[in-house]
């Protein structure tokens, strides 16, 4: 079985002002990506069947653009699964690792709707060290990263999918 993770941080949130960190929300510009982004996944048919969301504001807002993209992309298509997991709002690499490893033999694609620096951490963690250049890998706002494997989920570890793409959303 071919496992695909697609990564995604979040769109462009406000600035932290009036509001706790938690609820910050979606700008304009990032309610745009989030929808730049769901039309990117569409058009790459990475079409998810379980996402694992932060239950902060601005993720499941994100979500929510790319969600509303993908439908219109393949109407009656069916909606995936969607876990709200405070572990990727206030855990790190360690609870990404964890989440993805309990994921069901079934489930070929997962999305992973997370914040910064986690989700690029994860994403430069599983890039094989034979392929890996020493390179930086920030994703920005409403960033992909797409990886892959042959694998059960259960031997989800570091250095074990390779990045197959990367793309930053921009509406």
């Amino acid at each position: 079985m071919t496992a695909t993770l697609v990564l995604l941080r979040h769109a462009k949130a406000e600035t932290p002002g009036g509001r706790s960190d938690f609820d910050r929300r979606l700008t304009e510009v990032g309610a745009i990506d989030a929808d730049a982004a769901g039309a990117w996944l569409a058009d790459e048919r990475l079409h998810p069947d379980l996402v694992l969301c932060s239950p902060a504001a601005r993720t499941r807002e994100t979500w929510q653009g790319v969600s509303i993209a993908l439908a219109q992309a393949r109407p009656g298509g069916g909606a995936p699964e969607v876990r709200y997991e405070q572990g990727l709002y206030d855990g790190g690499r360690t609870e990404v690792f964890d989440l993805v490893r309990k994921v069901p033999e079934s489930i070929r694609t997962v999305l992973v709707v997370g914040h910064n620096p986690t989700v690029s951490g994860v994403s430069l963690m599983l890039i094989p060290d034979a392929e890996h250049d020493g390179r930086e890998l920030t994703l920005k706002t409403a960033g992909l990263a797409v990886h892959r494997f042959d694998a059960a989920w259960s031997a989800f570890e570091p250095g074990s999918m390779p990045l197959v793409e990367r793309h930053t959303a921009r509406g």
